[in-house]
């Protein structure tokens, strides 16, 4: 299985909405099994495609990580259609490395999405579920997290980017 690498901000990929999936075949099933494998060599609970520089509306989820392996799920094309409550917790992203921020996000989510065959499902999450859930979807919409901070505090993040590019550390 092939790993891929982790895109980083402020790549463009991350910017703008990612493409519809409109072909269900094996290429297909072999990216998703690709974005679980690079997701955990990442050490990461979620994975998006633009996130390995593929523009389409694909995401992995598994907040387990491997503990158990029939709550991974895959998302095609997914879509928030309920969402309830709210929760503020801090967040990371394997596209920011070494971020973490304190994010506002709904405390319960319901996902449509397609599977890797194209056979629509419902998925509904609390807590950390609901939070990967709304954080990988807002990937497909070229959304980040930092896009969810307050101003000053997202300054302060770019601000330290900055700084670790300089230094060759990004």
């Amino acid at each position: 299985m092939k790993i891929h690498e982790v895109v980083k901000y402020p790549e463009a990929v991350l910017a703008r909405r990612a493409d519809e999936v409109t072909v269900f075949d094996q290429k297909l099933a072999t990216l998703v099994g690709e974005m679980f494998d690079s997701m955990y060599a990442a050490q990461g609970i979620g994975l998006a495609a633009p996130q390995i520089a593929i523009s389409q509306r694909i995401a992995v989820i598994d907040v387990s990580f491997k503990e158990r392996p029939g709550e991974k799920i895959a998302l095609i094309n997914p879509e928030i259609i309920e969402r309830e409550g709210r929760q503020v917790e801090e967040e990371g992203c394997l596209s920011l490395p070494e971020i973490r921020e304190k994010v506002v996000r709904a405390e319960w989510v319901k996902v449509r999405a397609l599977d890797v065959t194209g056979k629509p499902f419902e998925v509904e999450g609390t807590e950390l579920l609901a939070r990967a859930l709304q954080h990988e979807i807002d990937h497909l919409d070229g959304v980040l997290f930092i896009d969810r901070i307050s101003r000053l505090k997202r300054e302060l993040v770019l601000r330290k980017i900055k700084k670790l590019q300089k230094a060759g550390e990004w």
